[in-house]
């Protein structure tokens, strides 16, 4: 089982930015999917997650209606859409899949102007 994320980088508060997360290993379509956060000296952060077939979503409450989760199972994909990036959003981004307890290396996302 393998999940890799790209897509990070530095940005100014109030951009956005594009996170993805590669899956391999598994029956990517058969399991949920989510994604985490590490701020340095901060435990791990519940962000968004999403079921096998994309019909349910769920959102952490500093996150809502500004990150948007997605995926597609043709091509073994999640995705996090991110908005209106805050300074308080500078994390280590970990894509993660709950069932098999499989993490990511993580993406770093750093929000500063």
């Amino acid at each position: 089982v393998q999940v890799v994320e790209s897509g990070g980088g530095l940005v100014q508060p109030g951009g956005s930015l594009r996170l993805f997360c590669a899956a391999s290993g598994f029956t990517f379509g058969n399991y949920g999917m989510s994604w985490y956060r590490q701020a340095p000296g901060k435990g791990r952060e519940f962000v968004a997650s999403i079921s096998s077939a994309s019909s349910i979503k769920d959102y952490g409450d500093p996150v809502k209606g500004r990150f948007t989760i997605s995926r597609d199972n043709d091509k073994n994909t999640v995705n996090l859409q991110m908005n209106n990036l805050k300074p308080e959003d500078t994390a280590v981004y970990l894509c993660n899949v709950p069932m098999l307890n499989s993490w990511g290396q993580g993406t770093q996302v750093t929000v500063s102007s």
